[in-house]
């Protein structure tokens, strides 16, 4: 009977110890983390017509390097984050040639982002309340 309350005690220390270390993860280790994949774009699920070259995807690197694929092209730039605030410069871009205008879209839309909302699972980028888009971690 001894043990079993110990046990308990010991399980409930353990949950209560892991509830509040998740309150002190850094978005910016979630960022880095990760490559992340769109998932969704203002609202709407990917129109993969757009995106003949394949998804397009965010990196967020050491030193607020930014690197990306736009569904067709490759670009870099620089990012900078403060609380949930966040700004995106795309900066350098390769110049292919793209069907449809997913690209044209995806670079308007990260160009309007001012907030984020972050998570070991998912990324959302905000202006304002509006959600602009959101990615998931991206599997290789």
């Amino acid at each position: 009977m001894r043990a079993v309350k110990t046990l308990s005690i010991g399980l409930l220390l353990l949950l209560f110890s892991n509830c509040g270390s998740t309150k002190s993860i850094n978005p910016l280790n979630l960022l880095t983390g990760n490559s992340w994949a769109l998932s969704s774009l203002m609202g709407n699920g990917l129109d993969m017509n757009q995106f003949v070259g394949g998804i397009p995807s965010l990196s967020f690197l050491e030193g607020g390097k930014l690197a990306g694929f736009t569904g067709c092209n490759n670009f870099s730039g620089n990012f900078s984050l403060e609380g949930t605030g966040l700004q995106l410069d795309p900066g350098a871009i390769t110049k292919k040639i793209c069907p449809g205008s997913g690209e044209q879209e995806f670079m308007a839309t990260l160009n309007k982002v001012g907030e984020l909302k972050v998570g070991k699972d998912k990324l959302t980028l905000l202006d304002g309340a509006t959600e602009l888009m959101s990615f998931v971690p991206k599997k290789d």
